[in-house]
């Protein structure tokens, strides 16, 4: 069955608003040779009207990869046309696992997801823990596995070695920038650049301030860069994720990882060649635990030394995009079972 396009949000290219599905999307894109057909609207109720006739003109037979903000909120409008061409769904996040959410829109959205999914032919996550929860939240059979890409970068510089931290994340609840505050409130020496747009919830935004934290909005390119190659502790204390890309980008450069322990974080921390592991792992929404956390990487120098030296490696193991794109693609081909 050909593959004829990847529906993914309008947003994708937009650079006030970059996350890591929009890169997974387009960097797998690009490797693969699929085109890309963007869908405007705030989804996941965006235009359907739009979406609807996208599906429409895919030729009989053939099959289209939608990504799951795009799909998953809309399971009557892949309805009309999942008896005439494949539906393969790529869910970077379910939709009810939004920090924030009303327990009834949460509630309405997670049907809807499960609707999209019961219909989809494939469906794609990026962890095996994303996996085991889809599967159990939607009662699906299989759910495939494709782990984001990373790319090669040297390592970095870092600053003292000890106070600065980065955390690159939409300024968003689920994100934990608060939580990550809260913590460092409790810590002296220790500061933080907060690498990510305000636009998407800015009462959220607005709402955070601290002397030692500089928020830089979001970066890209050479500013991105230098900002990681100054970083000598990535913290991300998400309270949901599937993945968690940063964590990767963090340990290609020899940056050690604190982070929630949630979903598919540890799946993207893994563990150097030895065993070890390149970061630290603590409860979610648990600033007291943070803190601590902190307080252990501000006054251990040889939990310093032991953590960069397992970044360092698990650096090694790290597989880059084409390698990802190739799995991806063997799924979507019905190469790959799982």
């Amino acid at each position: 069955m050909r593959l004829s396009c990847f529906v993914v949000p309008g947003d994708i290219d937009d650079p006030g608003a970059p996350s890591g599905g929009n890169t997974y999307d387009r960097r797998v894109a690009e490797q693969l040779r699929i085109p890309l057909r963007p869908v405007g609207g705030a989804w996941p109720d965006g235009d359907r009207r739009q979406l609807d006739q996208v599906l429409a003109e895919v030729p009989d037979g053939e099959k289209v990869l939608l990504d799951g903000l795009v799909a998953c909120g809309v399971p009557d409008v892949l309805a009309r046309h999942a008896d005439r061409i494949g539906l393969a769904v790529l869910v970077h996040l379910p939709l009810a696992d939004e920090t924030g959410l009303d327990p009834g829109r949460a509630a309405d959205l997670d049907d809807r997801e499960g609707k999209t999914l019961q219909l989809a032919h494939q469906v794609v996550v990026t962890s095996p823990a994303a996996a085991r929860a889809v599967e159990n939240r939607h009662g699906l059979a299989t759910v495939h596995i494709a782990p984001p890409g990373t790319d090669p970068a040297p390592r970095a510089t870092g600053t003292d070695g000890v106070s600065q931290l980065i955390c690159v994340a939409a300024i968003t609840p689920r994100k934990g920038q608060d939580i990550l505050l809260s913590a460092l409130s409790q810590v002296d020496g220790l500061n933080v650049d907060l690498v990510g747009s305000r636009t998407r919830n800015p009462a959220y935004a607005n709402g955070l301030r601290h002397p030692r934290a500089r928020f830089t909005g979001p970066l890209a390119g050479p500013a991105l860069e230098a900002a990681y190659d100054r970083a000598d502790l990535l913290v991300l204390p998400s309270h949901a994720e599937t993945y968690g890309m940063v964590v990767t980008e963090a340990l290609a450069r020899g940056i050690p990882v604190l982070a929630s322990d949630v979903g598919g974080v540890t799946d993207a921390l893994g563990r150097a060649p030895d065993g070890e592991l390149p970061g630290m792992l603590v409860p979610p929404g648990d600033h007291t635990a943070l803190a601590a956390a902190l307080r252990s990487w501000r006054d251990d120098p040889d939990l310093r030394k032991r953590l960069r030296a397992a970044a360092a490696e698990r650096a090694r193991t790290l597989e880059g995009w084409p390698a990802a794109a190739a799995r991806l693609g063997g799924i979507l081909a019905g190469q790959v079972v799982r």
